[in-house]
Order: structure tokens, then sequence, then C-alpha cells
């Protein structure tokens, strides 16, 4: 005799929905996005892989949750640096900080956004990663450009050559840095500038 019996369906509390999630993005991170296999989640997360779909409908899913938790956090940071009316080294500082403890929130995170997303945002669900990064070029390249025409950084600049550098010389960081580390965000920060800024900086 059949039966109208539903699927029951299970919802993940929010800490485990974050420790899978927290799972998933340290795959994505060590083996790339295309090679990671969902059942390959399942494994690290303890579970079977038929499981996993009990909480999120694709790895995909997945990896926008990641990367889309990701930039929410940075820019909530960024835009309070950039409307806090801090001058151009200052908010240069302020920014170098705080990418650093978003490193140390979301290193594999920011792992795959360095290696995923130039792919990944010709996708129409991952486009945002296009402007995030448009967004993102405009904030440092606004500040540098701001600090030459102040007197604060040197005149003879090449903006985005510079912006570059900081940038890149940042966010590498995420391949060897590891939280509960040696040193806190703020200390690398600290030492990072120390360097950046030398260079950049008029001398008095």
């Amino acid at each position: 005799m059949p039966t109208n019996k539903k699927k029951t369906q299970v919802t993940a509390s929010p800490e485990r929905r974050r420790e899978l999630l927290a799972t998933a993005a340290e795959v994505f991170a060590a083996q790339g996005y295309n090679a990671t296999t969902v059942r390959r989640i399942a494994d690290e997360a303890g579970l079977l892989a038929g499981s996993l779909y009990y909480h999120f409908d694709s790895k995909e899913s997945m990896l926008d949750e990641i990367l889309s938790a990701f930039l929410d956090e940075l820019w909530e940071g960024y835009d309070g640096v950039l409307a806090a009316g801090l001058g151009p080294r200052e908010a240069i500082e302020a920014l170098v900080t705080e990418s650093f403890r978003e490193i140390d929130r979301h290193r594999a995170a920011v792992a795959i956004y360095q290696k995923e997303s130039r792919h990944l945002a010709v996708l129409p669900r991952f486009r945002y990663l296009t402007e995030s990064q448009q967004k993102f070029e405009k904030a440092w390249l606004g500040t540098l450009e701001r600090g030459v025409a102040a007197g604060a950084f040197r005149t003879d600049l090449d903006i985005r050559l510079t912006y570059r550098f900081v940038r890149d010389t940042v966010w590498v960081a995420a391949s060897w840095y590891r939280p509960g580390g040696g040193h806190s965000p703020e200390e690398i920060a600290r030492q990072y500038l120390s360097m950046v800024l030398d260079g950049i900086a008029v001398r008095t």
C-alpha cells in the first residue's frame, strides 16, 4: 500500500554548518576547486558523501558561501576604514591591518580566492568576484593617489605598480600564515608596514 511520507529535511545547526564550510574551504584551498569531490569533503568532515547534500545542494553552493562570507566581512572592515576620515598614510595602515585580520579569520578562503577567482568570475553565480575586485582596486588606488596629492607619499610613485606591489605583498601571506602562530595579525601588519612605508613615505 503506497504512502505519502515526505523526505525529512535535515538542517544543520549554524555551528555545524560553519564546521562543514571550514572543512570544505581547507580542501578547496589544498586541492583546488575542480579537483575536489564532494566525497573528499565528506571524508574530511567524517560524513557519508550523500549526507552533505542534506546541508548543501552542491559543492558550488559551498564555495559560494565560503567566498561571499569572506568578502562580506572584508568589505565591512574596509568600508569602516574608508568612512573613518583617516589621512592617506593612516588609511593605508588600517587597510593593511584589516587585510591581515581577514587572512587570520579566512586564510583558506583567501587562498581559494587567489587561485580560483579569475576563472570563477566568468560564471554567472560568481560575477560578484569581478565587482569586488574592481571595488578593491578603486579603494587602494584612490588612497594612494590621495596620499601623493597630499604630500604623504612620493610624487614619483607609479601608483598602479605600487598598488600591485602592496596588494601582492600582503595577500600572498595566506600561503604561509597559520592562525595561532607566533605573531598576531596586527604585529605582522606592523612589520609589513614598516618595510613598505619606509619605501613610499616622504622623508622628513
